[in-house]
């Protein structure tokens, strides 16, 4: 099925159990999408994300290193897990988790155990702004961290609370941003400019 057909289909729909719901599901998890790209359910909307360019990677190398380097606490991080969210599928630019989050996971999991979503914006930034932020608090991710290459901020959501964060703390890049624990450092944004 291609994305055009699957497309036509799409009504608002998600993970409820309803026929539109489970058809369009159906034909979301049978999608073929171009090697590099990745499909995503957001908010019953299928949204199809071409391969990134280098500078998002770059941004999320640079971002790892540091936490790697600076924070107390060990993690692991994953750039292809998709989770299974209360508000549809999503893809994170970056999962980040304890030792041995990822072992025996399906490619789609329901994201229990994840400490931090980060997304860098690209080609469909208010997706990233929004129903994907909706979709981490919904499915109750403690933190999550939004790099916006467009605004030149840094935003860390926190206290997913009713389908939304209930804090956030925004800085411009080259600002350092406090994460709290279990991270414990400060972010140094000015390697993102």
């Amino acid at each position: 099925m291609t994305i055009e057909e699957v497309r036509d289909m799409a009504l608002p729909a998600t993970e409820r159990r309803d026929s539109g719901g489970d058809t369009v599901l159906a034909a979301f998890l049978d999608l073929t999408v171009p090697e590099g790209y990745r499909a995503e359910l957001i908010e019953g909307e299928i949204v199809e994300t071409p391969p990134p360019d280098g500078d998002h990677e770059d941004i999320l190398g640079r971002f790892v290193r540091q936490m790697i380097r600076e924070s107390p606490a060990e993690f692991y991080a994953s750039g292809a897990k998709g989770f299974i969210t209360p508000v549809g599928r999503f893809i994170p630019d970056l999962t980040v988790g304890p030792e041995g989050l990822f072992a025996g996971k399906d490619s789609w999991f329901v994201p229990e155990g994840v400490v931090m979503t980060v997304d860098v914006t690209s080609t469909r930034p208010d997706k990233d702004r929004g129903p994907k932020r909706r979709g981490y608090a919904a499915a109750g991710i403690p933190f999550h961290l939004l790099v916006d290459r467009t605004e030149g901020t840094v935003t860390l959501y926190g206290e997913p609370v009713d389908g939304d964060y209930r804090e956030d703390v925004r800085v411009l890049f080259g600002k350092e941003l406090d994460l709290p624990e279990p991270f414990a450092f400060s972010l140094d944004t000015s390697v993102f400019a």
